[in-house]
């Protein structure tokens, strides 16, 4: 299958801009066809089954079907910065690197808009030797019949539930279309990937979840929902540090007593993953990447191939 065809009348996400993105044209993502890597290299930052002992091989793309209020990542992900431009042969040569380079999975991070030539790219991959776990990491808010194409090729998904609400969608996600789109994407990895085994391989969805200030009654909703939906195929990772945006960061930090309410409601329900401590530092994890090292100092690795690549397009 010529899955670039797929760019031509874009349906990747549920925004359905149906932008020819082959011929240059851009919808929400604010991506062409054309591959954008903002950074690659090992991050010691994610849940432990996924960073292994070096770090988790991480590919962050540029471009976002979301414009999230809170983005961490916001200068790669709705702020223009244009990252590196890689053929699908580059991108298949980056994955290569990142496992020479001691990683213990290929993260692919915010990668829905590009799902065409990751495809391509982890087929090449794999027939060059490619043996590493494939991470897909994501805010979830993509089409059901996109993530049937790249299924095949992923062992575990990152998956972020942010919120069933479409007011707290609409105020920290951009769209309060996300709270609806999330749910059918949810059925069908339960569908498809029923069990999770994180010790043996990294296999099935691991559940993110970010608590919103002044909206834990939203978070008390979904764990409710992710009890009697998701407890008994998936693992959580309850996520509490929000880091507010510049332009705004005025937003209450979550009490000491709604953390523990929610600690508490995590053992009633029985829910088995990991819970974010709280910490006063959490500003520190907002990368920079326009650095080299966009991640705090002990926490990430950058691949000298994607540095390498990078300055040598910069000259050209």
């Amino acid at each position: 299958m010529d899955y670039s065809t797929l760019y031509s009348q874009c349906a990747l996400c549920p925004n359905n801009c149906s932008v020819n993105r082959n011929a240059g044209q851009t919808g929400r993502c604010a991506q062409t066809s054309e591959i954008r890597v903002a950074w690659s290299g090992l991050h010691r930052g994610e849940e432990p089954p996924v960073t292994g002992e070096k770090g988790s091989g991480m590919i962050f793309f540029c471009g976002c079907p979301l414009h999230c209020q809170y983005c961490q990542n916001y200068q790669i992900s709705q702020r223009g910065w244009d990252g590196v431009a890689l053929t699908e042969t580059e991108l298949a040569d980056l994955m290569l690197e990142l496992q020479a380079f001691g990683a213990a999975s290929i993260n692919l991070v915010t990668g829905t808009h590009y799902i065409p030539s990751i495809i391509n790219a982890l087929i090449d991959a794999k027939a060059r030797g490619l043996a590493l776990p494939v991470v897909w990491n994501s805010s979830g808010y993509e089409s059901v019949e996109a993530l049937r194409l790249i299924d095949p090729y992923i062992d575990l998904y990152l998956i972020d539930v942010k919120t069933l609400s479409c007011d707290v969608a609409s105020r920290f996600c951009g769209l309060s279309a996300y709270a609806k789109a999330i749910v059918p994407v949810m059925r069908f990895l339960r569908r498809r990937h029923p069990v999770t085994d994180l010790e043996h391989g990294l296999k099935g969805t691991l559940v993110r979840h970010l608590v919103f200030p002044g909206c834990i009654n939203a978070t008390v909703d979904f764990l409710k929902w992710y009890a009697d939906n998701l407890n008994d195929c998936c693992l959580l990772s309850l996520m509490v540090q929000f880091v507010p945006p510049k332009e705004d960061p005025g937003f209450p930090k979550i009490s000491k007593a709604e953390y523990d309410m929610l600690l508490d409601l995590v053992d009633e329900l029985g829910i088995d993953g990991f819970v974010q401590e709280t910490s006063d530092n959490e500003i520190l994890w907002i990368p920079d990447f326009r650095r080299d090292q966009p991640f705090p100092e002990g926490f990430a690795d950058p691949l000298p191939f994607f540095l390498n690549i990078k300055e040598s397009k910069s000259q050209s």
